[in-house]
């Protein structure tokens, strides 16, 4: 392939959230789809639920990039490793364009677009303004001369005359074209939210009609010709693709994946990386009615969403205790969040209370504002079967559930110099070979995770399961009382 090659490429941004973003984005992906165009799909940041409504639309696997976790080279990386080279590719932005991590924007979506050489369509949301809409898109233009922004998509549009006035104000004023203009319809009628943001992909009550529905806004509302010469006009990358990852080794140790619908929240590169480390991958669910396998050499528990399928969870008691026998006996489990509160006692929700496995000896409560969300950086300290003492970790979190205070100690590995955390200023609840965090990690951004995880099953299955030595050096106590996490 060759290195100038041109990926027609375009990302999607906004003046703020709940722009339109992901609409526009979908009814691109799903037009391009049924005119042939096959598409690759990328999300800005670590967001789980808009990459999977993307690999949804797309029918392959959605990647985020997120320079603040795995830093702009491998971003940049990842993107071209994915990228399709004669396909169409759309990158969906977070937030607002110049949104990063400080003043300056430093990661944010107008950065991102800077590094891949792509042109932005700035999705607006123009309830109840006309010519300063053309204000907003001249201040982006201004703030940045790098950013191109190649045309503009008004959403929430009221009339004809609306648009109308709206497009030659922008016209003249901004000299960017008006590639599409979505009628006011309330975008949860389409794609309805709740806590953590969208309903996913798998619990869409309308699923089966939804596709049809957002492909025709864009066929209807949107100039498929402009965007699509827009994306073909992109410059070429101007540097060789990444060097193919060598192939995986010899197949090693089996890990349990727990994936269903309460289960999603796991990045493909995650399922890649222990692949590539040697393990084989068993998809297993507490909702399948099976029994929980007795044959794994470790359990890998992702994110999702626990809490709306607690009566279903908590009627799976055999497999429940399933999970308790194999992590009493020893199991490496590795639980990200919603595997947190898999493994808790019970996840309370108001007056209602669903029994879980009971590995930790503590209940998780659902509440009403969110509990931790940002990015987390945190330095392991502690003896644990996962991670070599003293390393770095950056990962995000996003939970509105919390440890009920009062419950026994626990061990933990981390401390949270950023965020939130389990447990007051730390992470990484440990229970014999079990890891428990509110932390999600990316395998981009923290390789040590799928090597950990892979020998810690290794070690399982031959009957070793000894931490490093290298890893009891200089460990303090380990005990914490469970009390409720500091503020963000």
């Amino acid at each position: 392939m060759r290195p100038d090659r041109a990926f027609p490429r375009l990302v999607v941004a906004g003046l703020g959230g709940d722009t339109g973003k992901t609409l526009v984005t979908l009814a691109l992906i799903l037009h391009a789809r049924r005119q042939g165009i096959p598409v690759a799909a990328f999300k800005k940041g670590p967001d789980y639920i808009d990459a999977a409504w993307l690999r949804w639309a797309s029918g392959r696997p959605a990647r985020n990039l997120d320079t603040y976790l795995m830093g702009f080279d491998a971003a940049r990386d990842s993107f071209h490793r994915n990228a399709l080279a004669e396909g169409l590719n759309v990158v969906e932005g977070n937030r607002g364009l110049y949104d990063g991590s400080d003043a300056r924007g430093t990661h944010s979506t107008a950065e991102l677009a800077k590094l891949l050489r792509a042109p932005v369509i700035l999705t607006m949301n123009v309830t109840k303004v006309t010519r300063t809409a053309a204000a907003f898109v001249r201040g982006c233009q201004v703030l940045d001369p790098e950013v191109r922004i190649a045309g503009v998509i008004l959403n929430q549009v009221g009339s004809r005359r609306h648009e109308s006035v709206i497009r030659d104000a922008v016209r003249e004023a901004c000299g960017v074209p008006v590639v599409g203009a979505l009628p006011r319809i309330p975008e949860d009628r389409l794609l309805p939210g709740r806590h953590l943001g969208l309903v996913t992909p798998e619990e869409h009550p309308g699923i089966a009609e939804l596709e049809g529905n957002i492909g025709y806004l864009c066929e209807e509302n949107m100039d498929w010709e402009a965007l699509l010469r827009l994306a073909r006009e992109a410059p070429g990358p101007g540097l060789a693709p990444p060097a193919e990852a060598a192939g995986a080794p010899e197949a090693g140790p089996t890990i349990g994946v727990v994936q269903d619908s309460a289960f999603t929240f796991y990045y493909p590169e995650n399922l890649e990386a222990l692949r590539a480390a040697g393990a084989r991958l068993r998809l297993c669910s507490p909702l399948s009615g099976e029994p929980f396998p007795k044959d794994l050499d470790a359990l890998y528990v992702g994110g999702g969403f626990p809490e709306t399928h607690g009566g279903l969870l908590a009627e799976s008691r055999d497999w429940l205790k399933g999970l308790a026998r194999a992590a009493e006996g020893g199991l490496p489990v590795y639980a990200e969040c919603g595997g947190l509160m898999l493994l808790s006692t019970a996840i309370r929700m108001g007056e209602t209370r669903h029994p879980m496995a009971g590995v930790l000896p503590f209940d998780v409560e659902l509440l009403r504002r969110p509990q931790g969300h940002g990015y987390v950086e945190m330095v392991v300290d502690r003896p644990n079967p996962f991670y070599p003492l003293r390393t770095s970790i950056r990962g995000h979190e996003f939970h509105y559930s919390r440890i009920v205070p009062g419950g026994g100690e626990v061990d933990s590995a981390c401390l949270v110099n950023r965020g939130t955390g389990a447990l007051p200023g730390r992470d990484g609840i440990l229970f014999r070979s079990v890891w428990a965090s509110y932390t999600h990690v990316h395998a981009l951004a923290t390789p040590e995770w799928a090597r950990g995880l892979v020998a810690a099953a290794r070690d399982h299955r031959t009957g070793e399961g000894s931490p490093d030595p290298d890893m009891e050096q200089n460990a303090p106590p380990s005990a914490n009382p469970v009390g409720p996490p500091r503020s963000p």
